[in-house]
């Protein structure tokens, strides 16, 4: 890949790609020289460029003649029409890396008609804050080389792991979906502590502390999940009282038929796509 002008191409500058874009620069991976970008909506892609210092052009043709390494930053019902208008400038040396949910590795090869190698990765919105966690699928095609680029691009915007490619539709359910859940749950704690008498804005920041502080808990500890359950839990006491009506309402089915109803419907995606 060093052949070509710049190391990194993203096609699409919205959210997740400048999420990537800074994480890539503040960790010192690439200098803003090295990466080339385009996006269908002029205003956004200028703004992006004028943002990071990185080099505008505008045709997703022109970024795959001059980047190696070709990130596919694009909502996946636009995903096609992109692969099929940058096919026939895309070579062996280059790599793909897609973040469009749902389009497996078969099926955007299948769409270019060449043996290029594919990277899939399932990242999380709290990638915006650089706090992200992402599951990375590597082709067939896909290097030691290749997979290190893309556990590097993607470690900089918080965690990544390998996965195989079928287990990205859990990723999609547990991780890529899994902050919807939890800021559904803290939306529902603090409207219940505005109805026993907190204002709005202080609940909100007891809320988003406590998810904070117990993530960092969980995740710094060691310890398993239910020993810092048990720990927080005394007899008789409050959160025993709380977690008392979880178990009485069958929280754990709720959980299980929310993570299996997200991975049925990632399947659904794939599925309806690749008709």
């Amino acid at each position: 890949m060093d052949r070509f002008q710049c190391k990194l191409g993203f096609i699409g500058t919205g959210n997740m790609a400048r999420a990537l874009i800074r994480g890539i620069l503040e960790s010192q991976l690439y200098e803003a020289s090295q990466i080339v970008a385009s996006d269908k909506d002029k205003g956004i892609l200028d703004d992006a460029c004028s943002q990071f210092g990185i080099r505008a052009v505008y045709s997703n043709a022109e970024v795959v003649k001059n980047a190696g390494a070709i990130l596919f930053c694009v909502k996946p019902q636009n995903m096609k029409e992109v692969l099929l208008e940058v096919r026939d400038d895309l070579e062996s040396s280059h790599l793909i890396i897609s973040i469009a949910a749902g389009i497996s590795i078969k099926t955007i090869s299948d769409t270019i008609g060449k043996d290029i190698p594919i990277i899939r990765v399932m990242p999380n919105t709290p990638a915006l804050v650089q706090k992200g966690m992402s599951g990375i699928a590597c082709g067939p095609g896909s290097r030691k080389e290749h997979v290190d680029i893309a556990l590097d691009i993607f470690g900089s915007i918080g965690e990544a792991v390998i996965v195989e490619e079928p287990m990205l539709d859990v990723v999609t359910a547990v991780s890529g979906s899994g902050p919807g859940y939890v800021f559904r749950i803290m939306e529902c704690m603090v409207e219940s502590a505005v109805e026993l008498g907190l204002e709005e804005e202080l609940a909100r920041r007891l809320v988003i502390q406590t998810f904070v502080g117990a993530s960092h808990l969980a995740k710094e500890s060691g310890e398993a999940l239910s020993t810092l359950r048990k720990m927080v839990t005394s007899p008789k006491g409050t959160t025993e009282a709380g977690l008392f009506v979880f178990e009485k309402t069958g929280l754990r089915d709720i959980i299980h038929d929310v993570i299996k109803a997200a991975y049925n419907r990632s399947i659904q995606i794939k599925k309806e796509w690749e008709k």
